[in-house]
């Protein structure tokens, strides 16, 4: 997951800033950035995680 997709994933879900990301996951705000400088990549597990929110929260019931 590139630093504009998880951008982009943040924006979907509703996370306005690195440190309410990194509380919802569970890392601190300077993994997330980190993460948004392209310093070090977005861990697999997390890119699955957010990505499986956003399809959740797509779906209708």
């Amino acid at each position: 997951m590139s630093p504009d997709d998880l951008r982009t994933a943040m924006r979907s879900l509703g996370y306005r800033t690195q440190s309410d990301l990194a509380a919802a996951i569970g890392v601190s705000r300077s993994t997330v950035s980190l993460w948004l400088e392209g310093k070090v990549g977005v861990p697999r597990p997390v890119a699955m995680l957010l990505r499986m929110l956003i399809a959740a929260q797509r779906r209708s019931f």
